[in-house]
Order: C-alpha cells, then sequence, then structure tokens
C-alpha cells in the first residue's frame, strides 16, 4: 500500500523475514500458541493493499514502536558497548553490518526476489540472553504486490519475520510487520494483534545488492538485532 503516488517508486511494502541458524534453539519459539493469521504465502492482496492502504508508517506503528524508532541510536550504543566486551573482533569484521551509519543513500528498495539473510543480535535483553550470537544463512524474499506494498519477508528458521517497507528518507525505509514462531506456525499474525510479536526497524542498503534490517529494542533476548539481506 505504498501508493503509485509516492515520490521516488511504486511503492513500498510488508516483509517478513525470519532469523535463527541451523539450530535454533535461543529463540521463544518452544510451544508457541496457535496462530490463525494471513499465509506466510499468501495469494496478491486486494489493490488497496495492506496494513490500512497507507504509505505513512507511522499511522500504522503504535506510539511505543514509533519510540524504539527514534531510540534507534541508543540501541546501538547500548548494544556495541555490551557486545564489545567480548566479542570485538566479531564486531570488528561485520564492517558496514555492525556500523550505525553504515547506511548509504539511493538504491533503498531491493529488487522483488529470493535472497539470502542472517540474523545477528546484539546485547543482551535480560539476564539468561547472550550478548552476542550470529546466526547462519536463511531465505528471505521481496515481494511487490500488485497494490502497490514492498514486503520483506524472512521464511524460514524458527522465528519468521513478514511486513511492509514503507519510505521514510532518502537513506532509509521502515519496517512494519510481525514474527511468526516455531515450526508448527503457517501463518504470520497481521501487526497489532500480539503485542509480543509486532516489530518494527529500519531497513538501510549497506552495499551493492546488500541491505540490513535494524530492529531497535525487540521484544525477545537482545538490545539490537540486525538481519542481513544479499543475493
Amino acid at each position: 500500500m505504498i501508493k503509485r503516488a509516492l515520490p521516488l517508486a511504486a511503492v513500498l511494502a510488508l516483509a517478513a523475514c525470519s532469523q535463527e541458524p541451523a539450530k535454533e534453539t535461543s529463540g521463544p519459539a518452544a510451544n508457541p500458541p496457535p496462530v490463525t493469521t494471513p499465509s506466510a504465502t499468501p495469494s496478491a492482496p486486494p489493490a488497496a493493499g495492506e496494513q490500512g492502504g497507507t504509505a505513512l508508517w507511522k499511522t500504522v506503528a503504535t506510539a511505543e514502536d514509533q519510540d524504539r524508532i527514534a531510540r534507534l541510536p541508543a540501541a546501538w550504543e547500548a548494544a556495541l558497548a555490551e557486545a564489545e566486551q567480548d566479542h570485538g573482533a566479531e564486531i570488528d569484521a561485520l564492517g558496514l553490518l555492525g556500523a550505525p551509519d553504515g547506511g548509504r543513500a539511493g538504491a533503498l528498495q531491493p529488487a522483488p526476489g529470493k535472497y539470502r539473510c542472517r540474523t545477528i543480535k546484539i546485547g543482551a535483553k535480560g539476564e539468561g540472553n547472550l550478548d552476542y550470537v550470529a546466526y547462519g544463512w536463511f531465505t528471505c524474499t521481496v515481494e511487490l504486490t500488485p497494490g502497490g506494498d514492498l514486503i520483506l519477508t524472512k521464511a524460514s528458521g524458527s522465528q519468521r519475520s513478514r511486513g511492509l517497507l514503507y519510505p521514510d528518507t532518502d537513506r532509509r525505509l521502515v519496517f512494519v510487520g510481525a514474527q511468526a514462531w516455531g515450526s508448527d506456525e503457517t501463518a504470520f499474525p497481521a501487526y497489532g494483534q500480539r503485542a509480543e510479536r509486532d516489530q518494527v526497524g529500519v531497513f538501510e542498503r549497506i552495499g551493492i545488492e546488500r541491505w540490513r534490517l535494524v530492529l531497535p529494542w525487540p521484544k525477545q533476548e537482545a538490545k539490537l538485532e540486525v538481519l542481513e539481506l544479499k543475493k
């Protein structure tokens, strides 16, 4: 529901990309309650678009989630300060992927198709959580619907995400979506349906055919999550 009227592009949309490696045992995916929601690979949405048919992410995201985006710099600072104590070499090896100012202007929208993606969790949310975890590669997809929505989906792993990518500035898009947990869930909750599943983040280009989704202050496990996306 990012409409044709938007400056720069047809529109941006929703996505879900999830996270985790070969053995995803640290997530909240143990025995999740059943979810009855849109399919993880839904048919094309109506021309009006999803999430209200608006191109303005602030009309969709809750005040709490808008605050998460506003506090993105603080999330980077707190997460890196904690993780660098024992994982400085790993953080340095991430390069632009792990740099707060790593986003580049222009070419923000990835072309529709399949991508490789991996999740990195930085900073522990609470006691019992790790301060740095880098998962293996999974599958993400980008879809541009007939209604003009740009949808990002993490399609594999025990924590999968799907949401819309909304226009924001010349250096970033804003992701508004939700997670599915565990192998038994075959559909994603709609944003706002289950607060503990909601996700918001900033989507940036960090190189040629390379992007990242940064989730500040996620509701599980970490202070900051970074989803790398590339061909």
